[in-house]
């Protein structure tokens, strides 16, 4: 069995995980980073939304934007809607992944496709690569950036335990749509369903908590939300190709332990509410790759409680407010019509207080 030593080991090449070998690479860290698809940013699972801001953040070109998005337009249970001013884009996910992982490699990172992380065996790390070849990598922290159901989350005891299911469809639109379109309904319990419009095509989906009584299949649930926009003449039947993933919908929690950090949706970086995370992943992984480094050069492990704050500081306040208005919605979620203004995000009631 092959040996491998490095200073940094990134488990996941998605946002988070090339943030993360970009900022330490670029600190002349020896950096590998393990990622078990083909190829970068496939399967997408994702809206592909990011707010306007986002770009300047990454700075690293605009090949992988497909439209430019003016705001949100969020649709009641009533049938009335309300516009909310958020300029944004929806990008290519594969390609915006493809992009990050590039500049992760010029900074100097190693990227391993096709590589699955086994275990840990003391503090080496067992992947195992396509060809079956097993081989132990030696890294002084290792990052986890691999997902919802993070195999280096459990390692440290520190796995999501609120997942919402969430299934998407890839459709044709009938007309051009400036805005992003979020739907609430009885039906889709502790969620909603979205539209987002993508040029000429456009990402419909939902995700939705389970509950006894739930008794329609998930993608049942969206061919009869396909089926009332066909009626309403924003898209065309046809489903292009079909989606799936998991959102973490997760109170703050603990994600550094010994030489161990999270980012992520690994670590629960994920709106409760919207479901929104590509920022949070972005900024959240160059912290861990910023304090990684830090720690290595101090040779004190100790500092990595340092990203926890760090990253507590930009978004703890966000989540937990956030999974404050979960637990108040999925609880009322039978006065959908009057809890609605409290527990979403377009309205200014969402943002007074935290109590439930």
């Amino acid at each position: 069995m092959k040996r491998f030593h490095c200073d940094i080991l990134v488990v996941g090449a998605g946002p988070a995980g090339s943030s993360a070998a970009t900022a330490a690479a670029k600190k002349g860290m020896s950096v590998l980073v393990a990622d078990r698809s083909a190829r970068i940013g496939i399967p997408v699972r994702c809206a592909e939304y990011i707010p306007a801001q986002l770009l300047g953040e990454v700075n690293l070109g605009s090949e992988y934007v497909a439209q430019r998005i003016r705001g949100m337009r969020t649709w009641l249970p009533d049938g009335s809607h309300v516009e909310t001013v958020a300029p944004g884009f929806t990008i290519h996910r594969d390609l915006f992944d493809q992009t990050l992982a590039r500049e992760a490699e010029r900074a100097g990172a190693e990227i391993l496709l096709s590589t699955t992380v086994l275990y840990r065996d003391n503090q080496e790390v067992v992947v195992r690569k396509k060809d079956r070849e097993l081989l132990k990598i030696s890294p002084r922290i290792i990052i986890g950036a691999d997902g919802p159901h993070s195999k280096v989350g459990k390692w440290i005891s520190s796995v999501n335990r609120h997942l919402i299911p969430s299934v998407q469809a890839r459709v044709l639109l009938k007309n051009p749509l400036e805005f992003t379109h979020v739907y609430f309904h009885k039906d889709i319990y502790g969620g909603y369903g979205w539209l987002f419009p993508k040029g000429n095509e456009a990402n419909v989906g939902l995700g939705r908590k389970k509950k006894n009584g739930n008794n329609v299949s998930l993608k049942k649930l969206l061919e009869q939300f396909i089926g009332r926009l066909v009626e309403e003449g924003k898209i065309f039947p046809k489903i292009l190709k079909w989606f799936g993933g998991w959102i973490p919908a997760e109170p703050v929690r603990r994600v550094v332990k010994g030489n161990i950090l999270l980012v992520g949706d690994a670590a629960g970086h994920t709106h409760p509410i919207t479901g929104a995370g590509i920022a949070a992943a972005l900024i959240s992984g160059r912290k861990a790759g910023e304090w990684a480094v830090k720690a290595i050069e101090a040779k004190d492990l100790a500092l990595l409680s340092k990203y926890e704050k760090d990253w507590r500081d930009s978004y703890g306040e966000a989540i937990d407010r956030a999974y404050h208005r979960r637990n108040l919605l999925e609880q009322h979620w039978c006065q959908l019509d009057t809890i609605i203004k409290t527990c979403w995000v377009a309205f200014r009631e969402y943002y007074v207080g935290t109590e439930e």
